[in-house]
């Protein structure tokens, strides 16, 4: 008994092994399923055709099943199958438990596999076996858990299911509201009648390799995504790593893409936490000329998907995923300058949305932290 009246019984106690196996047969389509780490989840797999795999049988899962990674429960890979996976299949190497519905709620167990005491019982379940730690199923069973009575698990359950849906409309309101401010950034661009077909080499201009590399000294480098995701802190290497003999040092303001990727909106302009990094000569980096353009207009109208396709035409290259986007190409693109009055809008907008995203994160930050606060409680019987 716990402290609060609650049994501990063993897993298997309540949810005992289960397996459904079948032979695989060549040419025909299994959909897998992985389980995340840290409670984050099962989830579908690539789909594989029967005759890829060297297990003798797979074993399909059922909504309601635990569902456990051998090698990597220690490390919180034990998830509930949720109905979106029901008939998904998985190699013997994630043994399955399915509970007695009379006794434990399948939802009493996902919220319990996020939690990080039952993180460290998977962990000591581990510990002193061979290949790598891999849990035996009959250590996992044989993990005391907490269990009141089905009512008082479906009332606490009932709480967290309703904070996390919560939770998860406060993400997707503030994921809306960014969405509406990026719509109409763009629509200033896109929609303004005054604006003028300007070619890029009138707005920018190429910045020359900068740095000389010298093989014992460290360069933290910076990355951009595609899809108009911006520019990111990458790696650090120290110059014996790389065989450039030249790298260019961003500053804050600059544009800078890959020539690679541009034409799959890895285009940005550099924000203020990246100003100092550097980038190889793969990466031509150019300065603004502000009395013409801002650079919020170049930011906002790059991470556009309909300029994208317009860049593919402009990149060179047989193979479409080889495509390269070069800097005298870039520099003749055409793009519709808004007026000034338009262009400081647009930055006014931004600004607000900048001074809106700070306030989201610091939400965000509380809201990460309110869910592992309501599971500590709920399975100690204070929620």
């Amino acid at each position: 008994m716990t402290s609060n009246g609650w049994q501990k019984v063993s897993i298997g106690e309540v949810a005992p092994p289960i397996q459904r196996p079948e032979t695989p047969v060549p040419g025909k389509e299994y959909r897998q399923v992985g389980v995340r780490l840290w409670g984050q989840g099962a989830y579908e797999r690539e789909v594989l055709d029967g005759a890829a795999t060297q297990y003798n049988s797979l074993h399909r899962v059922e909504v309601g099943d635990i569902i456990v990674n051998k090698i990597w429960a220690r490390n919180g890979s034990v998830s509930v199958i949720q109905k979106d996976l029901s008939g998904c299949y998985c190699s013997s190497e994630f043994p399955l438990f399915h509970p007695n519905s009379s006794a434990l709620s399948d939802r009493w167990f996902y919220w319990m596999t996020k939690t990080r005491w039952f993180w460290a019982e998977c962990d000591m379940a581990s510990r002193g076996t061979t290949s790598k730690s891999r849990i035996r199923p009959e250590a996992f069973a044989s993990i005391s858990i907490p269990l009141p009575n089905r009512k008082e698990q479906d009332r606490i359950v009932a709480k967290l299911d309703a904070l996390s849906a919560r939770i998860d409309e406060a993400r997707e309101c503030y994921r809306q509201i960014e969405q509406e401010a990026d719509a109409l950034c763009r629509s200033l661009i896109h929609s303004a009648t005054s604006a003028t077909p300007v070619e890029m080499s009138g707005l920018v201009q190429l910045r020359p390799p900068d740095v000389e590399v010298q093989p014992d000294v460290a360069y933290e480098f910076a990355g951009v995504y595609c899809f108009g995701r911006g520019v990111f802190k990458g790696p650090t290497k120290t110059g014996m790593e790389f065989s450039y003999p030249r790298l260019t040092r961003l500053r804050e303001g600059d544009f800078v893409y890959p020539k690679l990727m541009a034409w799959e909106g890895a285009l940005a302009v550099v924000p203020p936490e990246c100003d100092g990094l550097v980038v190889s000569t793969e990466f031509p980096v150019f300065e603004i000329d502000t009395n013409k353009v801002l650079p919020e207009v170049l930011d906002v109208y790059f991470r556009s998907p309909e300029v994208w396709p317009q860049l593919s035409g402009t990149s060179t290259g047989t193979n479409v995923r080889r495509r390269r986007l070069k800097p005298a190409d870039f520099l003749q693109f055409r793009i519709p300058l808004p007026s000034r009055q338009i262009q400081f809008q647009l930055r006014e907008i931004k600004t607000r949305m900048a001074a809106m995203r700070k306030d989201a994160e610091s939400i965000m930050t509380e809201l990460d932290a309110l869910l592992p606060s309501a599971l500590d409680k709920a399975f100690k019987g204070e929620l």
